[in-house]
């Protein structure tokens, strides 16, 4: 069950008495934010409105609509992260996850028993970490958790960002990821290019997610060679908050030009198959918004993340994109 903080929603109204606040945070957890949204209302009589857009992190807050709103507080529920606030009127709130590990932690023994592995996780499980790492170095495995840097905390990973993996890749024999996405477990198998675990407390299952990873990587390498061919390229630029990369977008279109490319800027704010289907003579693009959009969807024309980009300027130059993902930050 996702345990929010509530009581920090509850101090910061009664403490700057705004006239209307929002709320929103993933889309699993929507369900536990509009009972929060009716709490406030039912606690202080004032509008609490909820923003029903996504919230993938902390790139992407969706602070734009709270301010066209016109809301004094924005509560972003589920995004724990090293600093207080990456905005002014924007309040972080913990949603902690209490399932418990214990369980799968055993089954993890059983595979990974006198192996060296680094412990990661994500916002709602990062509580979890000391507890998982006892039960694990008592029964045979030695357990290592990379330091913080940034917004990260100490094993905490986003799903761009991997600073506490990467930076043990070289002392460790695999990662074990608690929690049950694959999305940031892949992520982590990539830019790393190490086994990879997840222990999965919901199915009380421990599932390897090393191969899925790699068909992504295929994917993700077969699109760049293949915009190699372009003779057109549409650039874009992510129009949320924490995704505005100008100077990046400005960047490789002129490295682009110089290559004989045709490139044309776009900016938007959600980078859909079906949004790019409407823009005529482009063989192929570039979006400098969020990585994982295009190692993780289905597109019709090519559409390359910040380290593809780099690595088809590569190519174009016949260098070797070798370990083009194997970086701690995808941006």
């Amino acid at each position: 069950m996702i345990v929010i903080d509530e009581e920090r929603i509850f101090k910061e109204i009664k403490d700057k008495d705004p006239v209307s606040v929002s709320v929103n945070g993933p889309d699993g957890i929507l369900p536990q934010v509009q009972e929060v949204a009716m709490k406030i209302t039912k606690k202080f009589g004032i509008p609490a409105y909820v923003l029903g857009d996504t919230t993938w992190g902390t790139c992407d807050l969706n602070s734009i609509g709270s301010k066209v709103l016109g809301a004094e507080i924005q509560f972003n529920i589920g995004h724990t992260i090293n600093i207080e606030s990456p905005e002014k009127n924007l309040v972080l709130i913990d949603a902690f996850d209490d399932v418990e590990f214990d369980s799968v932690a055993k089954k993890c023994v059983d595979v990974l028993k006198g192996k060296t592995i680094s412990l990661v996780t994500d916002s709602q499980h990062l509580h979890q970490i000391d507890k998982v790492e006892k039960i694990l170095t008592e029964n045979g495995i030695i357990v290592k958790i990379g330091k913080g840097k940034g917004q990260l905390n100490d094993g905490q990973v986003f799903g761009c960002e991997f600073y506490p993996a990467s930076e043990l890749k070289k002392e460790v024999d695999a990662y074990v990821f608690l929690g049950q996405s694959n999305f940031h477990a892949a992520g982590i198998a990539l830019s790393t290019n190490l086994p990879t675990y997840v222990l999965d407390p919901y199915f009380n299952e421990v599932r390897e997610v090393t191969e899925f990873a790699q068909k992504l990587k295929t994917k993700a390498t077969l699109a760049i060679y293949k915009a190699a061919e372009a003779k057109s390229f549409g650039v874009i630029v992510g129009l949320k908050e924490g995704q505005l990369s100008k100077v990046f977008a400005l960047k490789i279109k002129k490295e682009l030009e110089k290559e004989g490319k045709e490139v044309q800027l776009f900016a938007m704010t959600d980078i859909t198959n079906e949004r790019l289907r409407n823009f005529k003579g482009i063989d192929a693009f570039i979006q400098v918004a969020c990585p994982r959009i295009s190692t993780d969807n289905q597109f019709d024309k090519p559409v390359l993340s910040t380290p593809q980009a780099n690595a088809l300027l590569k190519i174009l130059r016949k260098e070797s994109i070798e370990g083009y993902l194997e970086i701690p930050h995808w941006l």
